[in-house]
């Protein structure tokens, strides 16, 4: 038990090693506590799964558990994403149980919390829970458990947020790779209701994803790809494990970064549609949405990595569009949690408020900010996540950097070093899922970018 951790986004483990019948009543019983401490049992509790290994099964026993508590449990009839799960918390009055490893290798699986406001768990959330590992909870009521279809709602719901005509009237060849994963009976069913044709591949649940990844990143995508530089006036779409990030490849082919995404529905979301508000970003996200916000005079709100400081600025601010570099966003109306269903339906409807093309909008997009940001990052994976804590202190005491002088630190989460040509910015930060060190890199110019690399 001494294994479960609640990282940025839930405790995500191995299946059959420290992710085990145990733990995971463990965490349940945890679970049932908080909310019957913080709600009662008169609170609603909705239970969903994604399509990993064990998934169900898992779901399953935590539904039964949390009944055997006495609460009202509403278990998915199929497989869900995250985001239609939250979104149903949020509109039942409930709080949600999710069974899901996210972009993780399909060997994981893992259980994010998310309270009746419907994004993230927040860390004193968490917190209360880990503590609670360790205090007994036995009551026993007359809960139930009940099988429930929680598309309809959600779907009602984006179809008052997305002007689905206008995509359908739009000239565009929509090309979706279910990647093996959680949106496949979703996105592609909104798009059936409303008439708008596409072709698909990969449209079936494997709990392996293929022998890929779950990620909507181009090395996991290549198929997708090739398909859309192989017909004419394409655009490509994916999503992760659970459908809560998104990918989108433009009618060249090209993977275009959720920093571009983000910044061209900002755009679109202000004078198309009207949306008033801040953008909220996080820390490691590219300073082409700061560029953006200020050539639209729209205020700008940064936030530790990691949606649930996103969700938590969302609730408090109000935002047009909170998003996260790693594929992440959601917009003013929707969810405080991060929606790639959504997401690739806003950039349909981008394309067809401006009918353009992707790759368009992008140029668009440079030409509106007058720059251009290239970035990368290092994964570095950790012995000992204590190997980070030296790591960390020599940064945060570093004046310069080969070349680069420093201008500006932030801690607000690992070390930020913003250097003074006002285009280059280094993150170094421990990942809050998995046992790495994540190193961010910006510049202004590939050759910048490459020289800050080598470097560090």
């Amino acid at each position: 038990m001494s294994n479960i951790k609640f990282g940025t986004d839930g405790w995500r483990a191995v299946v059959g090693k420290d992710f085990n019948e145990e733990n995971v009543r463990t965490v349940t019983k945890a679970i049932g506590k908080y909310v019957f401490d913080n709600f009662g049992l008169e609170k609603k509790i909705i239970v969903g799964y994604d399509p990993r290994n064990m998934a169900f099964e898992f779901a399953s026993q935590t539904a039964e558990q949390l009944a055997g508590y006495g609460f009202e449990v509403l278990l998915s009839d199929k497989i869900v994403p995250t985001p239609i799960l939250a979104y149903n918390a949020k509109h039942l009055n409930a709080c949600a149980v999710m069974f899901t490893a996210s972009h993780n290798p399909p060997e994981y699986l893992g259980i994010k919390f998310i309270p009746d406001y419907a994004g993230p768990a927040t860390t004193d959330i968490t917190d209360e829970i880990m503590f609670d590992l360790n205090v007994p909870f036995s009551i026993q009521g007359k809960g139930y458990v009940k099988n429930f279809n929680f598309s309809p709602d959600y779907f009602g719901h984006i179809e008052k947020l997305i002007d689905f005509e206008k995509i359908k009237n739009f000239d565009k060849h929509i090309i979706f790779d279910g990647l093996y994963a959680a949106s496949i009976g979703y996105f592609d069913k909104l798009l059936d209701i409303h008439g708008i044709k596409y072709d698909s591949l990969h449209m079936f649940h494997d709990v392996n994803f293929g022998g890929g990844m779950p990620e909507p990143k181009p090395k996991y995508l290549k198929e997708l790809i090739e398909k859309v530089k192989q017909t004419p006036n394409s655009v490509g779409f994916a999503n992760d494990g659970d459908s809560d990030r998104f990918g989108a490849i433009n009618e060249n082919g090209e993977y275009v970064s959720p920093n571009e995404i983000i910044a061209i529905l900002l755009i679109h979301l202000t004078k198309n549609k009207g949306l008033k508000g801040s953008l909220v970003k996080t820390v490691g996200a590219s300073l082409l949405l700061n560029k953006t916000a200020e050539k639209l005079g729209v205020e700008v709100i940064e936030t530790a990595v990691g949606f649930k400081h996103v969700g938590e600025a969302m609730r408090k601010f109000n935002p047009v569009i909170g998003g996260e570099e790693s594929g992440g966003l959601s917009i003013q109306g929707h969810i405080p949690e991060k929606d790639g269903i959504l997401a690739n339906l806003l950039i349909l409807e981008a394309m067809a408020y401006a009918n353009k093309s992707l790759v368009e909008l992008q140029k668009e997009l440079y030409d509106f900010v007058g720059c251009k940001f290239y970035n990368d990052r290092i994964d570095k994976r950790l012995e000992n996540a204590d190997e980070i804590k030296p790591v960390l202190e020599d940064y945060k005491n570093k004046q310069q950097i080969g070349d680069f002088k420093v201008k500006k630190i932030d801690t607000k989460d690992g070390v930020k070093l913003y250097f003074d040509d006002d285009a280059s910015w280094i993150l170094i930060r421990p990942s809050g899922t998995e046992p790495l060190l994540r190193i961010y890199f910006e510049s202004g110019s590939p050759q910048k970018l490459d020289k800050l690399r080598k470097t560090v």
